[in-house]
């Protein structure tokens, strides 16, 4: 299947099962949540003209080039007195305009007389270095919508309209359980043909930055009564995300847990690395299989796993921004497949890891983004890729 037509069928299958329930957190905590419901404005902002430079208030229509008399000082904070017919005002930045004033003139374009009165030296125009009330939002303006991604800069927004707490969509509950008897977790003696588990780290670091809620389910031995009584105790999440056990042959008993006890929607996909991701559903909870290799969970939870997470949650814009960049490399040898190579960019120039095994993490802690090959594409130094840098997807 075709990356682009399993990524529908992934968001359609997560619009359908969306995660409706809410919350009201502090700001403090809204980092990485989803907006629950629009965010309307109940104040203006800025609630009142406000001057955008240090400088001198005025009213155009009482000044015929002479200088003025200044009547009043204001500053951020002060609420000024209507202006004096025939002065001007010293303002500052951010501070309110007085009643009567329509312009604002930069203290750099003004020469103070030895009688303290000023000059101004340059023409001047109604409305000019003020910023008007209203003129970011105004009341009852939507200012974000549901299914908004909360970074610091919404928040600093909703802070500006004097929000102290947010409605948001509930955390995604996660499990995560890894799959193979080859695996050993960190800190413990390796056996045999065994090797670290470095998958379980990954995904459970990713989720948090994600604002999901994460189970630890584990590592799950090469056995199928284990395999099902594990799904069986994850009936109260909203996924469970494994990694292993998915690809065709002896061992992939998640796979036939999926059949016997559940469905399997989607299976094998044509993308290099991570061609058997898995998409079922058991007794009812959906279940995302990712390949075992390092690189391919990555590159599988990159482009597949968190925009469906996403769109649990409401979010709308889940794919991550990719953007074209010249090729620094050669690709002599066409594929069948859409691949995703660890890159970065060098000299405005799209770069390679020198090793492009499905089960070398080391690439992309060395890259800083994927280069996607399309299918039955060579290249030549120059031609055009694209490049998704990987701070899209990591957050």
């Amino acid at each position: 299947m075709a990356v682009e037509v399993a990524l529908e069928r992934l968001l359609e299958m997560a619009a359908s099962s969306p995660i409706i329930q809410r919350e009201r957190v502090p700001l403090a905590l809204a980092q990485g949540r989803v907006l629950a419901e629009d965010l309307v404005a109940t104040l203006d902002l800025p609630p009142w003209p406000n001057s955008a430079m240090d400088g001198y208030a005025l009213r155009l229509a009482d000044w015929h080039g002479e200088a003025l008399v200044v009547s009043q000082r204001i500053f951020a904070g002060q609420s000024p007195d209507p202006l004096a017919a025939g002065t001007c005002a010293r303002i500052f930045t951010g501070a309110p305009v007085p009643v009567g004033a329509d312009c604002v003139e930069m203290q750099e374009n003004v020469v103070v007389e030895d009688d303290q009165r000023v000059r101004f030296t340059q023409p001047l125009a109604s409305g000019q270095n003020i910023r008007p009330q209203g003129q970011e939002t105004t009341v009852g303006e939507q200012v974000l919508c549901s299914g908004t991604r909360l970074g610091p800069i919404e928040l600093g927004l909703a802070a500006s309209l004097g929000c102290a707490s947010l409605e948001v969509v509930r955390k995604v509950r996660v499990a995560v359980l890894s799959t193979g008897d080859e695996l050993v977790e960190p800190g413990q003696p390796l056996g045999p043909g065994q090797i670290y588990n470095s998958n379980r780290v990954l995904l459970c670091g990713w989720l948090q930055r994600l604002g999901c809620e994460v189970v630890d389910a584990g590592i799950l031995p090469d056995d199928l009564s284990a395999t099902r009584r594990c799904l069986a105790g994850l009936a109260d999440v909203d996924l469970i995300l494994s990694t292993g056990g998915v690809s065709v042959g002896d061992a992939d008993f998640l796979g036939i847990a999926l059949r016997e006890e559940g469905e399997l929607t989607l299976w094998k996909l044509a993308i290099k690395p991570g061609k058997p991701l898995t998409f079922g559903h058991f007794r009812g909870v959906p279940v995302i299989g990712l390949p075992g290799n390092p690189a391919s969970t990555l590159v599988t939870f990159a482009l597949l796993a968190r925009p469906y997470l996403l769109r649990r949650q409401g979010v709308q814009s889940v794919e991550p921004l990719k953007f074209k960049v010249p090729a620094g490399f050669v690709w002599p040898k066409a594929g069948s497949r859409r691949e995703y190579l660890r890159g970065r960019i060098e000299n405005g120039r799209a770069v390679i890891y020198r090793n492009q095994s499905s089960g070398v993490l080391r690439s992309a802690a060395w890259a800083d983004g994927l280069v996607e090959i399309l299918e039955e594409r060579t290249l030549v130094e120059g031609d055009e890729v694209s490049f998704i840098p990987l701070s899209e997807v990591l957050g």
